[in-house]
This record gives structure tokens, C-alpha cells and sequence, in this order.
């Protein structure tokens, strides 16, 4: 199977910046595709136009960051998924965590943009995730397994889902996801798609909790680990690469 490594620039990057960046990117995509390794850019939505001519020809994929549920209208500041997919993109992350807490977008919400996505024909990058209150609770399952059940209850294109877990508690907060935590966690998603959401394959299941070139072996050998969704680290292209030989690695075994 493919090892999908997703790249957040988030809110970062000049547009020379992006642009330099982008086209690294495609080298490194260009490079690691006969090891079934695949990078997926989702830039700021300003950036769009940069990586699309940086993957024209290319292995290089992109997509956006987040995206509205209507096509278009009277929503200053937003981007909608029939916009994206008219500039090139094929992906949209949705349900992130800092737009969940920032934005307070909902469970609802979060449905009904992946349904505008598919509907424009972008696959979606779902992501859920616990906070720490929650993981204390010992709600950590209930609360993800929940998520996942209000976004994908209406899903027909399961071959265009990604799910990325995000254990919100242990990004920026100085606890941790051992291997045995997210790989549990991979596990109950896993079981939970196939015997609740009724996926009739279960989607890859990245994880993104602050993966980097120093914990990407570990976590990518885990057996319900599919690739990674990563934020800072992918503004480095040494990270990226190095995070991308330990991929290449695990798929020679």
C-alpha cells in the first residue's frame, strides 16, 4: 500500500517561499514514486496557483487547506471546493482541529463540506482527534469514533476519503502518543469504518500529531498507520526527505 505523506503549510511562507518550496516538492515526489511513496501539498489557498505549476507533468499532488459547503456566494474570506477544484487541486483537508476550535466549525459542518468536496470531486482529508480532557475521561475513542460517524454518515465515494487522526492533546502541549496509543487508536478507526460507518474498504488512516524526521520510522512501521499528515515539518524539504526514506524503507521490507 502507498505510504500518503501530507504536507499543511498552514498559515505560512512568502509567495517566493511557496514557490521555491513547491518546487522541491515535486522533485522529492518525482523521486520517491517508484517506492509507493506519495506527497500530497495542501499550501495556503493564496498559493493555489504555485503548486499547481510545480505538479503540472508531475507525481505531485495538492489540495486545500479547508473549504466552504456552498459553491460560491456572499462569504468574504472563504474558498469553496468547486473553487479549488477549478485551480487544479484534487484534495481539501476538512474538520481540522484549529478550524474546529478557531473557526468552531461543527460536526455538521464538517459533513457538509466533505459533501461539497466529493461533489466538486476532490477527495477529503478528514481529520478528528481527542482533546486532553477527553483522553483523561477515557472518552478518547468515544470522542473520534463519534467524529467519524457525524462526517462519513452519508458517504458514498469512500475511495475518496483520507482519514488523519490527530490527538490534539499531544500537539503543543508536552504529552506524547507513544506507538501504542495511536497505533490503538488506528486500530478502533479501522474497526469502526468497517462495522459502523460502512465503508466498504477502510479508507488510509494517516496520523498527524507533530510527526517529524526523528519519530517517522516509528510511527510509520505501525500496522494501521497508512502515512502521516504533518504541519511544521513540512516546511522543511530536509525534514520531508528524510521522513520520506524512512517510508521508502518500510515499504522495502
Amino acid at each position: 500500500m502507498t505510504v500518503l505523506l501530507a504536507a499543511n503549510w498552514k498559515m505560512n511562507l512568502t509567495a517566493a517561499e511557496a514557490q521555491h518550496l513547491a518546487d522541491a516538492y515535486r522533485q522529492l515526489a518525482d523521486e520517491y514514486q517508484a517506492h509507493n511513496v506519495s506527497f500530497i501539498v495542501c499550501p495556503p489557498a493564496l498559493y493555489g496557483a504555485a503548486l499547481q505549476q510545480a505538479s503540472e507533468g508531475s507525481a505531485l499532488n495538492w489540495g486545500g487547506q479547508a473549504s466552504h459547503p456552498a459553491e460560491f456566494g456572499a462569504h468574504t474570506g472563504d474558498i469553496s471546493a468547486k473553487m479549488l477544484q477549478s485551480g487544479g487541486a484534487s484534495f481539501v483537508i476538512a474538520g481540522h482541529s484549529e478550524r474546529r476550535q478557531n473557526h468552531g466549525e461543527s460536526d455538521e459542518q464538517v459533513a457538509a463540506q466533505i459533501q461539497a468536496a466529493h461533489n466538486a470531486g476532490l477527495t477529503v482529508i478528514l481529520c478528528v482527534g481527542e482533546g486532553l480532557a477527553d483522553r483523561k475521561a477515557g472518552q478518547a475513542e468515544n470522542i473520534v469514533t463519534t467524529q467519524l460517524s457525524a462526517a462519513l454518515h452519508n458517504i458514498t465515494k469512500w475511495e475518496s476519503v483520507i482519514i488523519a487522526y490527530e490527538p490534539i492533546w499531544a500537539i503543543g502541549t508536552g504529552e506524547v502518543a507513544s506507538p501504542e496509543d495511536i497505533q490503538a487508536m488506528h486500530a478502533k478507526m479501522a474497526e469502526h469504518l468497517t462495522s459502523q460507518c460502512g465503508a466498504a474498504f477502510v479508507p488510509p488512516l494517516l496520523y498527524g500529531g507533530s510527526v517529524n524526521a526523528g519519530n517517522a520510522a516509528e510511527i510509520l512501521a505501525l500496522p494501521d498507520v497508512n502515512g502521516a499528515l504533518i504541519g511544521g515539518a513540512s516546511l522543511k524539504i530536509d525534514e520531508m526527505r528524510a521522513i520520506a526514506a524512512h517510508a521508502k524503507a518500510i515499504q522495502s521490507r
